[in-house]
């Protein structure tokens, strides 16, 4: 299978440099899959399950949003937040979906709108973890 490299960037660390198989990105309209030779693309993502393949392993990084850049040069992801799955703490981000929650009944309009949808992905997030670890 051909590679391709693949950079994951978050405000504290380049996360993941290296080349890879292939890298499925929770986009804003849609999970997407990237494999050598994709064609540019540029999409937000979404908070989620970042799925990284390579040498027939795969590795799982949770993202909390970001901007995802397909180009000449492979893939770039500069996630807002990246995190190994094994290292997520779903008490932390019960908390926030708490947080989150209480923050929505001050918003009205499109701002409540963009949060109710942020919510909802990180509501989506939880629940993908909690069957993680059911597995």
């Amino acid at each position: 299978m051909a590679t391709f490299h693949f950079e994951l960037v978050s405000p504290e660390k380049i996360a993941f440099s290296g080349d890879v198989d292939q890298v499925d990105v929770p986009g804003t309209e849609g999970d997407f899959g990237v494999f050598a030779g994709h064609a540019p693309l540029i999409a937000l993502m979404r908070p989620g399950i970042m799925t990284v393949y390579s040498g027939g392993e795969q590795t799982k990084v949770v993202v909390l949003g970001g901007l995802a850049e397909v180009g000449p040069d492979g893939l770039t992801v500069l996630a807002d937040v990246a995190t190994p799955l094994e290292d997520v703490d779903r008490g932390v981000l019960q908390a926030q979906i708490t947080e989150m929650e209480q923050s929505c009944k001050e918003l009205e309009g499109s701002e409540l709108d963009r949060a109710i949808a942020r919510l909802d992905h990180f509501k989506a997030l939880d629940q993908h973890l909690q069957g993680t670890a059911l597995h």
